[in-house]
């Protein structure tokens, strides 16, 4: 085999269809669509119709929903810890706050949260102060002389407790008077 008896396999790089050029090409005219018709239109898109038939998409039930009150935590790896401790990012004498991460570099934000996994080796003796952990990220912390100390997830606002205030606040006021005096 030499260079120039080099080629591709038939069709591996056939041209478009040009269609709509002529009677002479075999797609011209109705350029292969048929005659009239929503499916001989531009802009038509029939994605999911079967032809009247109960559709897959209503034969199978729904599922599930959106928890709206799910919490968002960062998760970092104990590798990616440990790198940022050999680059000089994060230093291990120090306690390693979810703030001293950001600042890292390692995550962009804190969200809900931070959270530990224990995916990675350990060397450094390190003091973390985050949201949560696996368990096998704890036990990999203390297995290398460190400590972990893990701070309750930012709560978010109470709205029945606002509720529960404003009722009390408007009771004690309205015993006061009779909302109809006055009115005459």
């Amino acid at each position: 085999m030499k260079l120039n008896e080099i080629s591709d396999k038939g069709k591996a790089r056939s041209p478009r269809k040009r269609v709509g050029r002529g009677i002479g090409s075999g797609t011209g005219k109705t350029a292969a669509r048929g005659h009239k018709g929503q499916k001989s239109r531009s802009g038509v898109s029939l994605r999911g119709f079967e032809g009247g038939q109960m559709p897959l998409y209503r034969r199978l039930p729904k599922g599930g929903f959106t928890n709206i009150f799910r919490k968002h935590y960062r998760v970092v790896n104990l590798c990616r810890v440990q790198q940022a401790v050999d680059d000089g990012k994060l230093d291990a004498g120090d306690t390693i706050t979810e703030q001293a991460l950001v600042d890292a570099g390692i995550i962009k934000s804190v969200k809900d949260g931070v959270r530990i996994l224990a995916k990675g080796e350990l060397s450094a003796k390190l003091n973390l102060e985050v949201t949560g952990a696996s368990r096998a990220a704890v036990e990999a912390i203390e297995k290398a002389g460190g400590s972990i100390k893990m701070a309750p997830a930012k709560e978010k606002k109470d709205r029945k407790s606002k509720k529960a205030k404003k009722a009390a606040v408007s009771e004690g006021a309205g015993n006061d008077q009779d909302p109809g005096a006055g009115k005459e």
